[in-house]
């Protein structure tokens, strides 16, 4: 008995700590990202190598897993995994790193919260979805979704005074700044939260055209691989278009290039599996559920090495996006558990219908055998008279 309980809460606890594993794998990757912005690196030329870390990783999985998918490879397909690669890769990947560039990791992590709020309008913007403003459910979703567009314009225009950090008294930041840094435009702060949004959009069409490619090409490691692949060439593509000092193409030994590997492998390989594993376990609105530990996570992380401090506006907004995601979810919840209920139901309702049918079958069956045991009973009386 004992030994039951051990092994079902160790697999129960399974997709909680890979989960915490994940987001700390994000979390550290980020930090990094944050670091690099600030050293004077080429972003253009680091997000392609980092593509090219991810492309070495996911394809072999791929080959090896599921050869299979190559043979349903099409050129919808293909059109498909070009916009994954664009919209999960090239594109969201440059206007994340220039946002963390301009604002504090903070900052931008809060606003990916609002990827589910944003994939949520977009979904009943393309009647993916019914709102259901009538249900308890439907309004939860619409409230959550107000409550997180809500936080991130306090997030946007609204900074605060400092209230807290946990320095350790060592701005990593301070040793990677060079004499040539990005350069911050004005109004840096609303200029980077701007782009940390276009990089929710862009998670949000990522979601849409990945559920449409799904239908025909129910493949993660392959999808993964493809969009991998498609966002390398992209991002080599753009990157030599906007950046000709061959100095940034080089990388040595340092933290660039562990930046891009770890962007690579970790981030685009290693979660990309767990949390397939964990989608296929738990389902997505579990996996979505540990979107704020990132932000927390960073937040933490970020106030510790980097000096960064919590603002009255980062901690409303961040306090309003969390709750708004958390009320949006338990609305998805709610009408999935109800579908489940209403299949359930009309399951149960059809197996009474059977066994009600099968029930006067045999009725009528056994009718007419008394039948034809009354007649022939009758024909032998009468023989008998």
């Amino acid at each position: 008995m004992v030994k039951l309980l051990s092994v079902e809460t160790i697999e129960n606890a399974k997709p909680i700590v890979l989960m915490i594993v994940v987001q700390s794998i994000y979390a550290v990757v980020n930090i990094m990202l944050k670091m690099v912005t600030n050293d004077g690196s080429s972003l253009s030329v680091l997000i392609a190598y980092r593509f090219v870390f991810s492309t070495a990783f996911t394809v072999p999985l791929a080959l090896f897993f599921e050869r299979r998918s190559v043979q349903n490879l099409t050129g919808k397909v293909l059109f498909q995994a070009f916009l994954c690669g664009l919209f999960g890769g090239s594109l969201q990947q440059n206007l994340y790193v220039k946002s963390l560039a301009l604002v504090s990791a903070t900052y931008t992590i809060t606003m990916l919260n609002l990827i589910p709020a944003i994939t949520y309008v977009m979904a009943v913007s393309l009647r993916m979805e019914k709102p259901n403003l009538g249900t308890p459910a439907g309004k939860a979703k619409l409230i959550g979704t107000l409550s997180g567009i809500g936080g991130a314009m306090i997030l946007t225009l609204y900074k605060g005074k400092r209230l807290f950090n946990f320095s350790m008294h060592i701005d990593l930041l301070q040793q990677y700044v060079t004499s040539t840094p990005h350069k911050s435009p004005s109004g840096s702060h609303v200029w980077g939260i701007m782009l940390a949004l276009g990089t929710s959009l862009s998670f949000s069409l990522w979601y849409i055209t990945q559920s449409k490619m799904a239908v025909n090409f129910p493949w993660h490691y392959s999808t993964a691989a493809l969009t991998s692949l498609m966002g390398a060439i992209q991002s080599f593509v753009f990157a030599l278009c906007t950046e000709r000092d061959r100095r940034q193409w080089k990388i040595d030994w340092n933290l660039r290039l562990l930046t891009a590997a770890s962007g690579g492998i970790l981030a685009s390989g290693v979660c990309f599996v767990l949390l397939a594993w964990c989608v296929r376990m738990k389902g997505p609105l579990y996996v979505s559920a540990f979107n704020p530990l990132l932000l927390v996570l960073v937040a933490f992380i970020a106030s510790l090495v980097l000096d960064e401090y919590i603002t009255v506006g980062s901690l409303t907004g961040a306090t309003l996006i969390v709750c708004g995601l958390y009320m949006l979810l338990w609305g998805k919840s709610k009408e999935a558990r109800q579908v489940d209920n209403n299949n359930n139901n009309n399951n149960m309702n059809e197996m009474v219908s059977v066994k009600d049918t099968d029930k006067c079958d045999s009725i009528h069956i056994a009718n007419s055998s008394l039948t034809c045991i009354q007649k022939d009973h009758d024909k032998n009386t009468l023989g008998e008279v």
